[in-house]
C-alpha cells in the first residue's frame, strides 16, 4: 500500500526570512558573512569592516548603495539579508520642536522614541528598552501598560536609525551634530534588560559607525540594585536615578520596586558605582508632585540622603496624562525647592516640559496598541479648548 503524502504538488517551497543586518553587532555580522559562505573566516574581519561602515555611517538602506563592493557582492548579500528599518506607524512633531515616532518592529510589538533638540550638547534621543513596563510607577503613563516583552539590541538601535533618518544625519557626522546623546529613559526599566541595552551601546558608540560616546549615553533606572554594579563595569554608561521620593514610605508608593530595593540598599550600590567621580555624576530625577513631595523640608532631606555622592538632581515639573491621581507643584514651589537644593551646592536644573502637546514628555510613553490614539487626543483636546474659549466668550 503506497503511503498517503498530505504534500501538494507543485508547492513552491517556502522562502527562507531574510537576516536584517542592520542592527547586529560587529560579531554577528561576521559570523552572518561567514555562514551565508559570503567570505571565508580568514577575510571575514576586513569585509565585516567594510560593511559594517555602510550600515552605521552611511546609514544605507539599499545594498546597491554600498559602491565600494562588488556588484556580485552586493547582489549576493541581497539574496541572503535585508536592511530595511522597521515601519514608523506615525511620526510627530511638537510645538517645541520636539519629535516623536510611534515605531512597529514586529506584529503587536510597538514602540516610541523621542527626540528633544537643545539637550545635551545639541539634542538628546530616548529611547526604550521594553515594550511596556512592569514597575507599576503611579505618576508615570507608561507604567500604567504591561509588559509585552524585551527589545532586541536591534530593535533598540533602530531606533536612533530611524532618529538620524529624520534627521537627514547620515553619514556620521564629526561636528554640529543634531543627535548627541542618548537617553535610556523611554519604555520600560533599562535594568531588567540590561544585555540587550549593552549589546546596543556597542553598537553605538563603536567609532566607525554612530560613534556616539559613551559620555553621552545615559541609562536611567528605578533601582534594580542587583544590576547596577554590571551596568557600569559592561558599559560605563552615565547613570540616572529616579528617584522622587527621600523616605521609604512615600517611595514604596511612587516607585513600588522601593518595596524590594529599599533606599538604603539603592543608596549603598549608588556609592558603589564603577567610575563614579566630579567628572562622572549621578543624576537623581525628582518629578514634582503637588503637596505629595515638594516641601523644603523635603529638599533638605534629599540632600541629606545624597550627602557625598557626586550628583546633579534633575527637577521634573509632573507631566499630566489621562486619568493620573497627579499634579504639578507650582512653579514658585519648584524654584523654592530648586533654590534650597542650589544653596547646598547641587545643581538642580528645572527640566522644561518637552513635547506636551503629543503626549512625548517624561513619563507619557505609551504604545499605540495600548492607548487611544493620539489623534483622537489631539482632537478631543482641541474640541475641550474651543469649548472653553466659547464659554468663555459667554
Amino acid at each position: 500500500m503506497t503511503a498517503l503524502s498530505l504534500a501538494q504538488p507543485n508547492q513552491p517551497a517556502r522562502a527562507k526570512a531574510l537576516v536584517n543586518l542592520t542592527g547586529l553587532s560587529r560579531a554577528k555580522v561576521q559570523a552572518a558573512l561567514i555562514e551565508a559562505g559570503l567570505c571565508p573566516p580568514d577575510k571575514a574581519r576586513m569585509r565585516t569592516a567594510q560593511v559594517w561602515r555602510w550600515l552605521q555611517h552611511f546609514g544605507v538602506t539599499e545594498f546597491d548603495a554600498m559602491t565600494d563592493v562588488a556588484k556580485s557582492l552586493r547582489a549576493d548579500l541581497a539574496q541572503h539579508f535585508t536592511l530595511a528599518r522597521p515601519e514608523v506607524v506615525e511620526r510627530q512633531i511638537s510645538r517645541d520642536g520636539s519629535r516623536k515616532w510611534l515605531i512597529r518592529t514586529a506584529p503587536g510589538i510597538e514602540i516610541e522614541s523621542v527626540y528633544i533638540p537643545d539637550v545635551g550638547r545639541a539634542g538628546a534621543l530616548c529611547v526604550s528598552s521594553q515594550v511596556g513596563c512592569t514597575l507599576n510607577c503611579t505618576f508615570c503613563h507608561t507604567g500604567t501598560q504591561p509588559l509585552v516583552r524585551n527589545l532586541t539590541a536591534a530593535e533598540i538601535v533602530a531606533q536612533v536609525q530611524v532618529c538620524r533618518d529624520d534627521l537627514e544625519e547620515w553619514p556620521s557626522p564629526q561636528a554640529d551634530r543634531r543627535l548627541s546623546n542618548v537617553v535610556f529613559m523611554g519604555m520600560g526599566e533599562p535594568l531588567y534588560n540590561l544585555d540587550a541595552v549593552a549589546e546596543a551601546m556597542d553598537i553605538i558608540s563603536d567609532g566607525e559607525g554612530i560613534a556616539l560616546s559613551r559620555r553621552r549615553i545615559t541609562v536611567s533606572t528605578s533601582g534594580v540594585v542587583p544590576e547596577l554594579q554590571r551596568l557600569g563595569e559592561t558599559t560605563q554608561a552615565m547613570l540616572a536615578i529616579s528617584l522622587h521620593a527621600t523616605h521609604d514610605e512615600l517611595r514604596d508608593v511612587l516607585v513600588p520596586i522601593n518595596r524590594k530595593y529599599p533606599l538604603k540598599d539603592l543608596m549603598a550600590a549608588i556609592r558603589a558605582y564603577p567610575g563614579l567621580s566630579n567628572a562622572r555624576r549621578v543624576t537623581f530625577e525628582y518629578v514634582m508632585l503637588k503637596g505629595i513631595n515638594d516641601t523644603p523640608a523635603e529638599a533638605r532631606e534629599l540632600m541629606r540622603l545624597i550627602k557625598g555622592i557626586p550628583a546633579k538632581i534633575n527637577l521634573i515639573p509632573f507631566n499630566p496624562w489621562p486619568g493620573s491621581p497627579y499634579e504639578c507643584s507650582d512653579w514658585a514651589t519648584i524654584e523654592r525647592f530648586a533654590g534650597i537644593l542650589n544653596k547646598g551646592g547641587y545643581a538642580s536644573p528645572i527640566r522644561t516640559p518637552r513635547g506636551r502637546d503629543i503626549l512625548a514628555a517624561c513619563g507619557q510613553l505609551r504604545s499605540e496598541s495600548e492607548k487611544v490614539r493620539a489623534s483622537t487626543l489631539r482632537r478631543e483636546n482641541s474640541q475641550s479648548e474651543a469649548s472653553i474659549l466659547s464659554s468663555s466668550a459667554l
